[in-house]
């Protein structure tokens, strides 16, 4: 990037649904592996906490050889009895089915990365007592995912009890997160035969609940999510719903005041750049992030990162170190964020080590807290991140620059909490070249192809903006299989989709890079043409934003989607802006404040 050269919203309203009738609760037993395998017959399989569909934790098989990773469970049932058997699946191919006396149905889904709902039924014969559920894979095509089995109907065994409790009353949705939501009831009327309520979100398979409370997790910001609950027995039958309440999760991700659309710009604050030094406060309205440039280690692999705002000698007019903070908070009172940007086009960091990666965190800490900033942009660039040979695995990186990376990255956003903002831009080397290569391997990869994805991955749920450069880069292929070029807006529209899309790595359909929030991603672009290799003007980034958040006005690649939530714009940098006349700023918050809001 750094080119030296020239509260809370609640819906609690209460809607009305249609009346059900009683009926038998989810017969598995640990349908959602919240305890690991128990009641369960695996092979190839273990339980994972991300990605889950439900609850903390989730089932993830991988076939080998002959084996399909089959993973099976033995239910009592009753004769002559209608059930109906669902799960929640990712993978290329996926099983599901139930056998047994007279009993044999099964379905199959390729849903790839994201959650997809299996559901088949069958009907039990005359002397039928006992059906074994399972799950599976399919020869060669990689891992599955699996999460809230349900078989719904009668549990055998004993004289049959049909007798239900009655609809707990009083749900409601208390305290918010970013990525969580409470809620709560009062117990079912003859809550002393009451052994579990179940709390189902967006009609998907409900969690069981030993008392009065649930917490839902891993949810995405600024969100609303539908909650209902009922009452169950010990032979396990189950109330109607109650009525439906929705919540609202907090903005989170460091994006609490920052509008709808944004800008983001790059402030030379620790050099000079031939653009001319640019005071703190003299930064114009346009900006509302405003990353200091740059925070660089001691050495490559210390993880200890300093930041010297330039001197005087090299920038003229450099205000006082009090002045500078002043004018921060002056930022801030404006709703504005201001970051420190670590690494640059000089910084190289590599945190080989442990001691790096603590180094890293109480070094970039000690800079927040003394100019009291609101985050972190990590702008890592050249050789600070690759991924070791073997290290294929988006979700399991290996390799100790990006583990340390991640954890560190982490450690931060714990010690700020929901308001740290956490921004990334990475170059299109390092993340959408990752559909074609990942890592050293075929035709002799750079090993530094693609190294970004699972730091991106493994932050996505943190991350407040991803603004990948979109310049300073080679011909990259898109996922309509044709190679773009920067400077125009096509390149914009294919580089972004990719992001909003997901897209194969290295080619691979069972191993995928997801889709991003909208509200996440912003298009990276050169201020000026002096700002970088790819200036794009002012109409063509119109046209790739149109494209892209209307979908009209496209060229000749047509995006997978339309994306009324892209974030905005992020631009290399506030100072090359000011020294061509300030067209960049002005020009684009006028057409991004056009916009109709998402």
């Amino acid at each position: 990037m750094r080119f030296r050269a020239p509260a809370v919203l609640l819906a609690a309203a209460l809607v009305a649904l249609p009346a059900t009738p009683a009926h038998a609760a989810n017969i598995a037993q640990n349908p959602g592996f919240e305890s690991g395998l128990t009641g369960w017959t695996c092979s190839g399989t273990e339980t994972v906490t991300a990605p889950v569909h439900g609850g903390a934790r989730a089932l993830r098989a991988t076939p080998q050889g002959n084996d399909l990773a089959r993973c099976e469970q033995a239910i009592t049932v009753l004769p002559d009895t209608t059930y109906q058997l669902s799960a929640w699946v990712q993978g290329a191919y996926v099983f599901l089915g139930a056998t047994g006396s007279g009993v044999s149905t099964s379905t199959w889904g390729s849903p790839g990365a994201a959650w997809s709902q299996l559901r088949t039924s069958f009907t039990t014969g005359p002397a039928t007592t006992s059906v074994t559920v399972y799950v599976n894979g399919w020869y060669g095509q990689g891992p599955y995912l699996a999460d809230d089995v349900q078989l719904d109907g009668p549990g055998g065994g004993g004289p049959e009890d049909t007798q239900a409790p009655a609809v707990p009353g009083s749900v409601t949705v208390g305290r918010a997160t970013a990525s969580s939501l409470d809620v709560t009831w009062s117990p079912s009327s003859d809550d002393v035969g009451v052994t579990t309520y179940e709390v189902s979100r967006d009609g998907a398979a409900p969690a069981a609940v030993t008392g009065t409370a649930y917490t839902a997790t891993g949810l995405t910001p600024r969100t609303s999510y539908a909650f209902r609950v009922r009452a169950c027995d010990a032979a396990g039958n189950c109330s109607p719903y109650s009525t439906q309440v929705t919540g609202t999760t907090a903005e989170g991700g460091g994006d609490a005041g920052l509008p709808e659309r944004v800008m983001v710009g790059y402030l030379h604050a620790s050099f000079a750049n031939g653009s001319g030094y640019i005071r703190m406060s003299d930064v114009p309205d346009e900006w509302d992030v405003i990353n200091l440039a740059f925070g660089e280690p001691t050495s490559v692999t210390s993880g200890d990162i300093r930041f010297t705002r330039c001197p005087a000698a090299e920038c003229p007019g450099v205000e006082s170190e009090s002045d500078f903070i002043a004018a921060i908070r002056a930022k801030q009172a404006q709703g504005k964020k201001v970051l420190i940007s670590i690494g640059g086009q000089n910084g190289q960091v590599q945190l080989t080590t442990a001691a790096a990666r603590d180094a890293f965190v109480s070094s970039v800490s000690a800079i927040i807290d003394r100019y009291g900033l609101d985050g972190l942009d990590v702008d890592f660039e050249g050789h600070s991140l690759y991924l070791d040979p073997g290290d294929t695995d988006l979700a399991r990186p290996t390799t100790p620059v990006v583990v340390n990376l991640i954890a560190a990255l982490k450690a931060l956003k714990s010690r700020y909490g929901d308001d740290f903002t956490l921004t990334m831009a990475p170059e299109t080397f390092f993340v959408q070249l990752g559909h074609q290569f990942y890592g050293p391997g075929q035709n002799g990869a750079d090993a530094r192809s693609a190294s970004y994805l699972p730091v991106i991955h493994a932050l996505r749920d943190h991350l407040t903006l991803l603004h990948v450069q979109d310049y300073n880069s080679g011909p990259i292929m898109g996922l309509d299989g044709q190679y773009h070029t920067m400077g125009g807006h096509d390149f914009h529209v294919a580089m972004t989709d990719m992001l909003l899309a997901g897209f194969p790595i290295a080619g691979n359909p069972a191993n995928v890079f997801p889709p991003l929030r909208q509200d996440q991603v912003a298009i990276g672009l050169p201020a000026s043409p002096h700002a970088g290799n790819g200036f794009t003007t002012v109409a063509e980034v119109r046209k790739a934003f149109d494209c892209l958040a209307k979908g009209t006005g496209c060229g000749p690649y047509r995006p997978r989607g339309v994306y009324p939530g892209l974030r905005g714009l992020m631009a290399w940098s506030i100072n090359w802006d000011v020294f061509n006349g300030k067209e960049f700023s002005r020009s684009h918050r006028a057409y991004l404040d056009g916009l109709t809001a998402p």
